[in-house]
This record gives structure tokens, sequence and C-alpha cells, in this order.
């Protein structure tokens, strides 16, 4: 039976895709977001969805993790992956966006719905609601953020997230760099600027040596190795850098008709393609330091940045402990929890999680009870992960990955053969899944 609503907090992608496939089906949503009456450490516009680390969603090519990930979501009607269809802009083979159009088409979906109301506050406590999911991602407000731990009884664990800087197009000197994507892959969609080796080691010893920005006393910094900060990624070895994030393969400097020793690459950030981030380089440098040291970089002597690199905490709980593969919580079945606080760690990743809070709640709402996706499915795989008990002795946040996908028994293939075989066996399993639970 349909009734009740159910009240959703914090607009962000989860959010947002979890509002969406409880409003496709006919129920009551209220999303709360605290912007514009209050903003988070890394958030700067008042739109709901927006995208604060990068403006790249990671690959989309169909025999990736991630590329799979996004077709599962395309099957299911994702309002994020719709958005982000419709709002791309060249990035080669990565899906990346216009990030304003995009929150913007997000949040004008939403809005034309019949039973939806946003309410633009803070949420200070967990709501005495029916059925409530919390979807306030990693920088979840200090207030709120008690609440939780008061209602859990237990610990946060947490880890350190930072953002690349953005710099100004037309304040690039293009006479230095070239576009080419790495490999040849798909079209030359990325602003190269080259380095040579005594470039690259002056770089370096530069990077280590700058002020970076302290963490509070009370903290100890943990920080995730799918987003390391470019300083302490050049930290672990002199070469790190130049077989990691500034790595030249497949990058003939046309100038020369050399490869260079390493690059930095600049992806578009917005449609005009008057904004560029500087791929690779989040950072925890103070932001004086920022600008010197990246202007050493050459075509960047004279950049003028549009937003600063910058680090903040992320938050997430304990979910093998805590959730139910629905995401209920196995105390309090009346909350639910979705996106980045769940364990799971990159846009569509949070969006899947949103996905299937959403789903979810629909179904308990509808008396019914929604079976999890299968394990040999990428959104499946990252729900087990999460909610496993035998991730909880070392749990810490996961990026969609075949590693974590049923493995079974598969022959012996190279690494592309098995790939494939993953990808149509996942594809598969989820029609019928679909089928089976009459979705989308």
């Amino acid at each position: 039976m349909k009734s009740g609503r159910v009240i959703i907090i914090g607009g962000g992608l989860a959010g947002c895709e979890a509002a969406w496939q409880l409003l496709k089906r006919g129920h009551a949503v209220q999303l709360f977001e605290m912007k514009p009456q209050k903003y988070s450490p890394a958030h700067t516009t008042e739109h709901l969805a927006e995208l604060v680390c990068s403006n790249s969603l990671k690959s989309d090519n169909p025999l990736s993790a991630p590329g799979l990930l996004k077709q599962e979501l395309r099957g299911l009607d994702s309002l994020i992956l719709s958005a982000a269809d419709r709002t791309a802009v060249a990035a080669g083979s990565a899906l990346a966006v216009d990030r304003l159009e995009f929150s913007r088409r997000v949040e004008e979906t939403l809005l034309q719905q019949n039973h939806f109301t946003l309410s633009r506050s803070e949420v200070f406590e967990i709501p005495q609601n029916p059925l409530t999911i919390i979807a306030t991602g990693p920088l979840t407000s200090d207030l709120l953020a008690q609440s939780i731990q008061q209602m859990l009884g237990g610990d946060y664990l947490y880890f350190y997230d930072a953002i690349a800087p953005i710099v100004e197009a037309d304040s690039i000197n293009m006479d230095k760099v070239y576009w080419a994507s790495r490999y040849d892959k798909g079209t030359p969609d990325y602003l190269n600027c080259p380095l040579s080796e005594a470039e690259y080691r002056l770089f370096c010893q530069v990077l280590l040596t700058g002020a970076k920005v302290a963490a509070r006393p009370f903290e100890d910094a943990k920080h995730f190795e799918g987003c390391l900060p470019i300083e302490v990624s050049a930290a672990r070895g002199e070469e790190t850098l130049a077989f990691g994030p500034m790595k030249p393969v497949g990058l003939m400097n046309p100038h020369t008709g050399a490869m260079p020793y390493a690059v930095v690459q600049l992806r578009r950030e917005n449609a005009a393609g008057t904004l560029f981030n500087l791929v690779g380089f989040q950072t925890k440098l103070t932001w004086p330091e920022q600008k010197r040291i990246f202007r050493m970089i050459p075509g960047l002597e004279n950049a003028q940045f549009a937003r600063m690199g910058s680090i903040h905490r992320n938050t997430f709980i304990h979910s093998p402990s805590l959730l139910l593969p629905s995401l209920q919580l196995r105390k309090h079945p009346n909350i639910l929890f979705a996106g980045q606080m769940t364990g799971v760690e990159g846009y569509m990743e949070s969006t899947a999680m949103g996905l299937l809070a959403g789903l979810n709640a629909a179904f308990i709402l509808e008396g019914k009870q929604l079976q999890p996706p299968p394990r040999e499915t990428a959104i499946g795989g990252l729900v087990h992960y999460i909610t496993a008990a035998e991730s909880a002795q070392n749990f810490e946040p996961m990026n969609i990955n075949f590693g974590i996908l049923q493995q079974g028994p598969a022959p012996k293939m190279k690494k592309k053969e098995k790939h494939l075989f993953y990808v149509n066996r996942a594809l598969q399993a989820a029609s019928a899944w679909i089928l089976s639970q009459d979705l989308p």
C-alpha cells in the first residue's frame, strides 16, 4: 500500500537519486538540503547535486568497471546518469560534465515532480519518521553527525579527501602545451604540460617542501588510496609521480617530436572550455603555495586559479556492522543510509547506493521486499562489499572494481577478455534482476 512520505536528508547525488526513484513510483518525498542557509567547507553553489572534487565521473568505457556501473545505472533509469549524459563535455573515454548545468538539470527535474518538497534548512537531529534516508555525504554537519553517532552508539571512521585546483583557460600558455590523450584512446581531449627530467625533479622537490594545511590536533590524517594528495604521492618515491598521475606514456610532444619525461594533464571543467582541472592534482598545500608551485609547471607560469585545491574530512559509517543489504540500519530499520557515508567512494558509486536506498524505501512503502542485486553486477558487488561481514575487519571506502564482483569459475583469459566476460555476465544478471523485481 502506497502511503506516507519519505524524508531524505542531503541533496547530493545519492539524495537526489533516492528521491527520483521514490517519486517515479508515486511516493511523496521531502528532501532537506542545508544550502544556501549553510555550506560545507567544500561546497560553493546553492544547487542540488553539486559536484565538488572533479567534474569527471570516470571512464564510460563499457569494458571498464566504472563503465559497467554506468550501464547498470542507465538500465535503472538513473536521474544522475541521465543528467550527466545530457551535460557531458569532451573528455576522451571519460564521462565529464559541465558541473553547473548538470546540477541545474537534476534540480529542475526534481522540482517538476508531483509530491516533491524541497526544504532548504539544516537538520540537526534524526527525524522521528516512518522512513528516513540519510544521504548527507562525507561532509555531514557537526550537529547532525553527533546525532547520528549517538544513535549508532559507536565511533566514526574518517579519512581525508582532497580537491584539485581549476585554472582559467585564457591564462594557459598554449604555445607550451598540446592536445593529446594517453595511449591514443578516444579523441585528444586533454591539454598536456610537458616537463623535462630537470623540471620534473625540481617540481617534486619544491612540492615536498611546500607548506601544507595542518590537521587539527584531534584529527589523525588517513588518506584514501584512490584520491591521494599529490604531495603525499610524491613523498613515496622520486619516480612515483612520473609513473602515476604525471606519466607521459603515449603523449608525444608535437613541438619537439620527443616524449617528455613527465606531463601534467588538464581536463575541461565546463562545456565552454573556459576552465581546466589539473588531473590528479588534489592537494593539501596552502593556497599561496599552490600558486607558487603549480606556476612552475610549463604552460601555467601565469595561471589564474578559478578554484584552489583544498582538504576536508570525509566521514563514513562502519557499514558491515551496521547496515542490512537493504541499506537499513539493523537496529533502526526505519533509517536507511545512502551515498558515500556507507563506505563507497566516487560519484557513481554514491549514486548507486542512493538508487538502492530509494528503491528499498519504495518497496517498504508498498509492503514488498526488494531482493538485493546479484553480486555478479557492479551495484550488487558494491552493496555486498559495504554490508558483508568479511569486509568488517579492515573496512575502508571502496571504488567500483572487478575485484569486488562475484568471481566464480572463469576460464583462463587475458585481461581484456576477462573484463568482457565479467561485463557480459553482469549485464545479463542485471537484466534478469530488473525483470524479476519489476523495475525500473
